[in-house]
């Protein structure tokens, strides 16, 4: 079984068409799958249309990312987990090569991020980013996957964490096994530099990389993760 785990919180723009790409590259990959929404107390239509997405929706009152993907790969049955942010969408390459990677005995990984909108230095941002999360083997907080046992075996993500959750993720699953970094790419909102200037961008990016060690532990200073501009 493979679970895609979707974490939501007010999502009702961009959920369905992250939905439907599941379903179809599950499909294409031809094995048994399901779909978890971890709904993060959403005020918004989120809760209908994962249902009518054919999505098994567990109810969360975290208001913080890595909670909530715990509490949705914790709710799943699967031994391979695949987190997908509900404003991001995959394809049979990207999940077929992710599933290949855990066979051939990967206890997890990423993939390249591309954006499907936003601004020119926004898609200039992240194609600067991709080789570096390459060389140190990090995964982009928009699709990573797990096996069962490297979840358990790293306790998931680490709650103490509001932003750059993925990132200590998967520092910690390195410790445990070996850690693919995929050149398949999925495509994901760039809503987030859409609300904030490049300069607000660039400093918080920075400060995950440099000045945090890898995240960010206080929710005042992940105010672009948090803020309400949706």
């Amino acid at each position: 079984m493979i679970s895609f785990v979707v974490p939501a919180y007010n999502e009702e723009k961009y959920l369905a068409p992250t939905l439907r790409s599941i379903h179809e590259a599950a499909r294409a990959v031809g094995e048994p799958y399901e779909i978890v929404v971890a709904n993060d107390g959403s005020t918004d239509a989120t809760v209908r249309i994962a249902e009518e997405g054919a999505a098994r929706v567990v109810t969360v009152e975290k208001r913080q990312i890595a909670a909530t993907r715990n509490a949705g790969a914790r709710a799943a049955t699967g031994e391979r987990l695949i987190f997908v942010d509900a404003d991001t969408t995959v394809d049979e390459k990207v999940v077929r090569a992710a599933l290949d990677a855990m066979a051939a005995g990967a206890i997890g990984g990423g993939a390249e991020v591309r954006f499907g909108d936003g601004p020119r230095w926004a898609h200039v941002g992240v194609a600067l980013l991709i080789p570096f999360f390459r060389i140190v083997k990090w995964a982009a907080g928009c699709f990573v996957f797990c096996t069962r046992e490297g979840f358990e075996k790293t306790g998931g993500f680490d709650e103490t964490y509001f932003a750059g959750e993925e990132i200590i993720f998967s520092r910690a699953l390195k410790r445990h096994g070996r850690f693919v970094a995929l050149r398949e790419a999925v495509t994901t909102s760039a809503r987030k530099t859409e609300a904030f200037s490049f300069w607000q961008t660039l400093w918080l990016v920075a400060k995950i990389l440099v000045t945090s060690p890898g995240g960010i532990r206080r929710r005042s200073a992940a105010g672009f993760w948090y803020d309400a501009k949706r």
